[in-house]
């Protein structure tokens, strides 16, 4: 089996270079590309060239724009990125029989409510990034191409820019932090994406009935606030050297910290339909936070 990966250098992209290999033959490349071969998902001819020059089995799309309040400013580049890019894929995928795996995020709903969203569930997204992301959907589905698209949400990794990394540098130069409390959902490590995604592809390769969309994330739930909160006790007792205290982690309102995008306060998503079709217990959003605490080693959270 052949595979082409697309976003290779990202959070996810990078956990999936090593959950993919063993599945079969995987070229996976960045946005720079390599070989001839283009990863850039603004360049849709030559997105096309190369799908068709690696006549993969499977395209792994974990390429996009995901700069929230910049998307406000580049709608334009957003859409292509995010809307037509996957449908080329999908296209592509199409005429080759390829099944194509793309991600998305919870952010293609309002956030009303406090009950977990569902697959089917009527999307309304607040701002330019989730909407583009949702016609990325639609573009994929369109084609009548096989695909899954997982709909992901707070990623984290021990590499790259996100809330852990900021959060644990902050700890450790600031006496006090203050952290959204009214937004809820489930901190999701790139690693338990990449794995389900491998997972998933074993058993849709073979069952091509479990071809859709589904929610992917970690168990449980919880705020920013509290997701701060238990990443640093964790850092703190794995040795991490620490100014706040956790009773100077104050908990705020969306609105003390305004955005050019407005954000979703209810971000839970159901996993019944996902943990039905594969067979799976998705763990706790808390395992995943102390590993990769362990993973990143004391003080080295910058970035």
């Amino acid at each position: 089996m052949k595979l082409l990966l697309l976003g290779a250098n990202g959070q996810v992209g990078w956990e999936l270079q090593r959950a993919l290999a063993p599945l079969g033959e995987l070229i996976a490349l960045g946005r720079k590309g390599q070989n001839g071969l283009c990863g850039d998902l603004e360049r849709l001819d030559e997105l096309r060239e190369t799908v068709r020059a690696v006549r993969p089995d499977i395209i792994v799309n974990a390429a996009a724009y995901t700069a929230v309040d910049q998307a406000e400013s580049e709608p334009e580049r957003v859409e292509q990125i995010n809307a037509e890019a996957p449908g080329v894929l999908a296209e592509e995928a199409l005429q080759q029989g390829a099944l194509l795996v793309h991600y998305s995020t919870d952010y293609v709903f309002d956030g009303s409510g406090n009950t977990p969203w569902r697959e089917d569930d009527k999307p309304a997204p607040l701002n330019v990034y989730g909407a583009s992301k949702w016609r990325g959907e639609q573009a994929i589905r369109n084609t009548g191409a096989r695909h899954l698209i997982f709909r992901t949400q707070w990623v984290y990794a021990a590499r790259g820019k996100n809330f852990i990394r900021t959060m644990l540098r902050l700890a450790a130069e600031r006496d006090a932090l203050k952290v959204i409390d009214d937004q809820t959902g489930a901190p999701t490590g790139a690693e338990l994406i990449a794995d389900t995604t491998a997972h998933a592809i074993r058993k849709a390769v073979h069952q091509p009935e479990l071809a859709g969309t589904y929610n992917l994330t970690a168990a449980g739930e919880t705020s920013w606030h509290g997701y701060a909160r238990f990443l640093i006790e964790a850092a703190r007792q794995k040795g991490w050297p620490l100014k706040v205290a956790d009773e100077a982690i104050a908990p705020v309102t969306t609105d003390a910290f305004p955005t050019a995008a407005r954000r979703p306060h209810n971000s839970r998503l159901s996993l019944e339909k996902l943990e039905t079709a594969f067979d799976l217990t998705m763990p706790h959003w808390r395992h995943g936070v102390e590993r990769v605490v362990d993973e990143m080693g004391m003080g080295t959270g910058s970035g």
